[in-house]
């Protein structure tokens, strides 16, 4: 850079020094407007060095120079000529928002306009840029309503401590509010106390007087994501108390801070527009019919729209499933465990699925019990969830009754997926061998099973079975489909335990794989229930491990009830038979037997036959008795006689119900 040529470095001519440049900085800012050779005009302003440097490159248009007219009106003349009509819109709106002067440094390229006494917006436009009104308008509403943008952006950095990014998204989705702000403030201005206010001071009143950016706050704090607290805010319109009443009204009903943002934003737009009374009233109608006061933050959490509603509305929704037989109870049950069954859907869906159930052939009642039991299946679709899967269980065999079975044993079968949960089940079944035609039976008389998780439940149990109880590969599929119950019990607390149980009594691991193949219901006992009918097996009746190895079934009857009964007959009588004769029989069955051994003992003894008759005489009996338990069904004979599920110990019998109930609602995401 070329020094000033009327410098002099000597202290003595310092102060003229320092006039000298003043004269050449303004000069220099007259030269440039008034002598640069192209046509538009440098808009900037230099300092004493870059002047001087001007100057020495200017010099030989001095004369020139001296002819050109270099009054101030003139020079903001060519700078006003010298902006476009789009730059003078950003300039004014950068001008509305701060109260400071633009910074001007050396380099700057914003002019400085002389202060005004009328409204900027009055200098922006003129009469031969903008012939339309109508668009001279439009055009200042639209300067002002980006003011006021940065003027709420400008509230929420400094009163709410926001980030730029959040306060910049925010605003951008709350163009409606925007306008609500920019009116009042606009309308303020003929207040008398507010006259001498600019609009940036008024437009800050009104978001500070609103108290709006506390709220936002207060939501953000509470989980709302911007967007969902900007629909909240446009929900609201000015009425933004609407908002902070509604949320500590809420807070009266037991409704988590968490929640309340969610209640607020999908309960439906007019949620803001009722009173408290309305409110109060369908919060009244629902305590009234078994909904405890302490479950109604958890209701409203869930379904929110049952505040949208009108009181006679939601009678008509109680009423609907009062007149299916429910009770008070049983209403305020259903409501806490699913209360989209009550307010998410409308009464014509509720009706269609009421209709679709009550095809199985249950009747009213029945249905009202069901949905009290798993109201659940209210949520579900009748075409995307109910028809696939009947359609696939009578693919499978499984016939209407059976289907009501289903339904009123585990109903949940009818809310899980098709796709996702049925079909892998059914795929592994048929891969470990169980036969097609089987699987609708195994299904039908254990609907649980399709609740349980392949992974976690069914495919661990089938490797223990093979692997540590002897099951071959052969006999897997025969063992699931007569005991599919099987794969519900706990590994650690029943299968491993009744497997080392057995094995612990002499029976090898290839023995105790054929007595479950043949009564796979074996490793489902009570092993306490076990040991005193093994022990009378043993003692008293003196009987070898081979006969409970070719008769497992043994430990499903009573010890009481039958086993010492027969055995005490038998001893009496000076017979015997073998244990599935002796056990697998009708009382009348096991009392014909005894009298024909008798009477064919009583006849050898007295030598009215000889060997060969009598041995013909107990081929004979012995092949009806093997008749008779062909014939005969041990589940029927245990009912009969008053055995069954009395082998299970209560205690044992819990605990897997709460490990497969713990594993299927993991399965089912419940």
């Amino acid at each position: 850079m070329l020094s000033c040529s009327h410098y002099h470095p000597t202290l003595h001519h310092h102060h003229h020094h320092y006039n000298h440049r003043k004269t050449h900085h303004s000069t220099a800012t007259f030269l440039i407007f008034a002598s640069t050779p192209s046509n538009d005009p440098i808009i900037r302003t230099h300092n004493s060095k870059t002047s001087a440097f001007l100057l020495h490159t200017l010099n030989q248009h001095k004369p020139q120079l001296q002819n050109e007219p270099h009054s101030p009106q003139k020079q903001e003349q060519k700078i006003q000529e010298a902006i476009t009509q789009e730059e003078k819109v950003k300039l004014l709106e950068l001008t509305l928002v701060t109260k400071k002067r633009i910074p001007q440094f050396p380099g700057s390229n914003f002019p400085q306009f002389p202060a005004q006494k009328v409204s900027p917006l009055d200098t922006l436009f003129d009469k031969d840029g903008y012939d339309d009104e109508e668009e001279m308008i439009v055009k200042a509403v639209e300067i002002r309503r980006k003011v006021t943008a940065e003027i709420f952006k400008q509230v929420m950095m400094k009163k709410g401590k926001f980030g730029i990014t959040y306060s910049t998204n925010l605003a951008d989705r709350l163009s409606d509010f925007i306008d609500f702000v920019m009116i009042k403030a606009a309308a303020l201005k003929k207040l008398h106390e507010f006259e001498g206010l600019s609009f940036n001071a008024r437009a800050k009143y009104v978001i500070e007087e609103l108290d709006v950016v506390p709220l936002i706050r207060w939501l953000k704090h509470n989980g709302l994501s911007y967007p969902r607290i900007a629909k909240l805010i446009r929900a609201a319109g000015g009425d933004v108390e609407s908002i902070r009443r509604l949320a500590d009204w809420l807070k009266s009903i037991h409704v988590r801070g968490e929640f309340i943002g969610v209640v607020l934003t999908k309960a439906g737009d007019n949620i803001l527009e009722r009173g408290n009374k309305e409110l109060v009233e369908i919060v009244e109608c629902l305590e009234s019919n078994g909904v405890r006061r302490d479950w109604m933050g958890y209701v409203m959490s869930r379904c929110p729209k049952l505040l949208s509603y009108s009181l006679e509305h939601v009678e008509t929704r109680v009423k609907f499933y009062m007149d299916m037989g429910m009770n008070k109870t049983d209403f305020g049950t259903m409501v806490f465990d699913c209360p989209k069954a009550l307010g998410h859907f409308t009464l014509e869906e509720m009706n269609q699925k009421v209709d679709y159930l009550k095809a199985f052939g249950l009747n009213n009642e029945d249905v009202g019990k069901l949905l009290a039991f798993k109201p659940e299946l209210m949520c579900c679709s009748i075409e995307e969830r109910w028809k696939p899967l009947v359609k696939y269980f009578y693919y499978l065999g499984i016939s209407r009754d059976d289907m009501k079975r289903i339904l009123t044993i585990k109903p949940i079968v009818f809310c899980v997926d098709l796709e996702q949960t049925i079909l892998p089940k059914v795929r592994f079944f048929k891969d470990v061998g169980v036969r097609e035609d089987a699987i609708g039976n195994m299904l039908a008389k254990f609907p649980t099973l399709l609740t349980y998780s392949l992974y976690k439940k069914i495919r661990p149990v089938v490797i223990f079975l093979m692997t540590k109880a002897g099951v071959s590969r052969r006999d897997i599929g025969k063992v699931i489909a007569l005991g599919p119950q099987l794969l519900g019990c706990s590994i650690t607390h029943k299968l491993d335990i009744s497997v080392k149980y057995y094995l612990s009594l002499g029976i090898n691991i290839r023995q105790l794989g054929e007595m479950i193949a043949d009564f796979p219901m074996l490793l489902r006992y009570n092993i306490d229930l076990l040991r005193p009918k093994y022990r009378y097996l043993r003692r008293t009746m003196i009987r070898p491990l081979r006969d409970l190895i070719e008769f497992p079934r043994f430990f499903s009857y009573s010890l009481e009830g039958r086993i010492i009964p027969r055995h005490k007959v038998i001893v009496e009588n000076g017979i015997n038979f073998k244990l599935r004769y002796m056990l697998g029989t009708s009382d009348v069955e096991f009392q014909k037997m005894v009298e024909a051994a008798v009477e064919r003992r009583r006849r050898f003894e007295s030598g009215l036959i000889n060997v060969t008759e009598s041995n013909s005489h107990s081929q004979i009996v012995d092949s009806s008795c093997l008749e008779l338990d062909t014939r005969f069904n041990p589940q029927v004979a245990d009912d009969a006689s008053g055995e069954g599920v009395d082998h299970f110990s209560d205690t044992e019998e819990n605990v897997d119900h709460c490990s497969d109930t713990e594993s299927s609602d993991h399965f089912l995401g419940t």
